[in-house]
């Protein structure tokens, strides 16, 4: 017998400190490479959005791939281009050290999509540190507070 999966995850990263760094000059860039580094890794990205300082990806995760190392490489290689880059993205402090991740049914993917798509609407109402704590709790995440923002 042959794999089928098909495994829709939301995956959620910050900057270092949450300091500032994407615009809109800047990140359709960002969000596109990502999305390169996803096809590259055999994953299909729906979207790749987010806001002023964090990162949201709407993908499907090839069945070989371990979520925690796709989000390095992903790291990894958008740090190498955004150094390289370094005049689109003069306020990029580096990349947190965590990641939060959330699997979904294929259902619930064209309501993930749109969410992605209002990343900037959203936040002017709601703080980053809030939409993690109600994504954690929506999916029965424990954590502690003071490693939320590391």
């Amino acid at each position: 017998m042959s794999t089928y999966t098909r495994f829709l995850y939301q995956l959620v990263f910050a900057s270092k400190d949450h300091i500032p760094f994407l615009s809109s000059a800047n990140q359709d860039i960002l969000f596109a490479y990502i999305a390169g580094v996803l096809k590259n890794q055999s994953c299909h990205s729906y979207i790749v959005g987010g806001a002023c300082n964090h990162i949201h990806i709407i993908t499907h995760i090839h069945p070989t791939k371990c979520p925690a190392y796709l989000v390095k490489d992903i790291k990894e290689a958008s740090h190498v281009m955004i150094c390289r880059e370094r005049k689109l993205f003069p306020d990029f402090p580096g990349w947190q050290v965590g990641y939060s991740g959330f699997t979904y049914h294929i259902s619930s993917k064209n309501a993930l999509i749109n969410y992605v798509k209002n990343q900037a609407e959203h936040h002017k109402t709601v703080s980053f540190k809030d939409e993690l704590i109600s994504m954690l709790k929506e999916h029965g995440v424990d954590y502690k507070e003071e490693y939320l923002l590391i």
